[in-house]
């Protein structure tokens, strides 16, 4: 039976983060049949695409309410999500856009992804828009996230805060570092601004500023990722990469993914992630980065 008694960890990349373990997401568009389908995966969470895909609040709303499996509830006999929802929405973080991400929080999401946060100012209003006054900026309107999630409201709002710098919070705000600026100001941000979650490496937009697109192999390019790993792991901020497959896996583990601690939150663009069903990849995978048991 269910009980409110002793609310558990809500968030799966925070609960995974906080073991110590990779957390594995997976970005996906918006739609009933990719909510169905990643609900029942062994993803710790999964990212709706709306930055470049159409920011569509009623499909989102659709979306969430088709993760929910009320057999999945009844057998974990927890509130929390088998696979947490998140959203990378559409505004870059310079736009200052907060009602973005007060839409998708008051649906009932766990983390925002905010792209192109390249300064302190971009960085400081990303988590301000996830908070609630005092502490930030966030409108007050919690009844359907705190239906959602299954909690009163004022649980909600004990709940509703950002991880880690609110150790019971199940909010994520990870910022996308996406060019040269924002890797030179990367060290003044997460020294001057609490709350930041995850950083995630965004290399398509990274290599364009560098001036060679997608060329993810080129010195260059490698070598700026490589410092936003170096930096992350100074600060110990959760570093994420979003374009892991079979076929950079092994490098990624090898540049020192494997070994940032706390790890990295591992983006997965591909959801089908089709190698993972080859039992040699598989079980090599399992005993490098310790894989969820199944997908």
């Amino acid at each position: 039976m269910l009980s409110h008694a002793g609310i558990p960890r809500l968030n799966g990349a925070i609960s995974a983060l906080e073991q110590g373990k990779p957390a594995f997401v997976a970005f996906t568009p918006a739609d009933v049949g990719s909510a169905q389908a990643l609900a029942d995966s062994g993803y710790d969470a999964v990212v709706y695409e709306m930055e470049h895909a159409p920011f569509d609040a009623r499909t989102l709303k659709d979306c969430l309410q088709y993760m929910l499996s009320r057999r999945q509830i009844v057998e974990s006999g927890s509130l929390a999500p088998a696979v947490t929802p998140m959203v990378r929405i559409p505004p870059n973080g310079g736009e200052m856009n907060q009602w973005v991400a007060k839409q998708v929080l008051d649906q009932g999401v766990y983390g925002v992804v905010w792209p192109h946060v390249s300064t302190v100012l971009d960085a400081q209003n990303a988590v301000a828009a996830c908070r609630y006054p005092p502490a930030g900026q966030r409108g007050d309107a919690p009844a359907a996230a705190a239906r959602y999630w299954g909690l009163g409201q004022q649980e909600y709002y004990k709940r509703a805060d950002v991880w880690p710098l609110a150790p019971d919070g199940e909010i994520l705000v990870i910022i996308m570092c996406e060019e040269a600026r924002a890797i030179d100001n990367l060290p003044d941000i997460l020294r001057s601004v609490p709350g930041i979650g995850v950083v995630l490496i965004g290399e398509g937009d990274l290599s364009q500023d560098l001036g060679y697109p997608r060329q993810y192999d080129h010195p260059i390019v490698a070598r700026a990722i490589s410092r936003v790993l170096a930096i992350c792991k100074e600060f110990g901020v959760p570093c994420g990469h979003p374009h892991v497959d079979e076929k950079n896996v092994e490098r990624l583990l090898d540049e020192g993914f494997r070994e940032h601690s706390p790890r990295l939150l591992w983006i997965q663009t591909d959801p089908a992630f089709d190698f993972l069903h080859s039992d040699a990849r598989y079980r090599s995978l399992v005993e490098r980065i310790g894989l969820p048991p199944a997908f």
